[in-house]
């Protein structure tokens, strides 16, 4: 909370870069599930603080990472749909690095 807000929108692109690498080992449920908790968080305490377009993605986002943990069993066990989440997420964390600033 006290970095300021580009660290934070970093910090949740490089949560959700790592949702996208560990989602390709199968043993890597648990670190997924914390990593997808941990990022809901991040949004939970930085979109407020964010431009309105910034916030809304972060929005959107913390309500699709919400929806994967309703349906995490079955996500895990689907090597397709970890795909999809992998490719989700990796798609989400370019995005969110963009809008922080951070590679200016």
């Amino acid at each position: 909370m006290k970095d300021p807000l580009p660290v934070r929108l970093g910090g949740l692109a490089a949560n959700l870069s790592r949702i996208k690498s560990f989602s390709a080992n199968e043993n890597s449920r648990e670190t997924v599930a914390s990593l997808i908790d941990e990022s809901k968080m991040f949004i939970e305490w930085t979109a407020a603080q964010a431009e309105i377009n910034t916030a809304a993605l972060m929005v959107d986002v913390q309500i699709q990472l919400a929806l994967w943990q309703i349906r995490w069993e079955h996500i895990w066990t689907n090597p397709s749909e970890r795909k999809r989440i992998a490719e989700q997420s990796g798609i989400w964390s370019k995005q969110i690095l963009e809008l922080s600033g951070l590679l200016k």
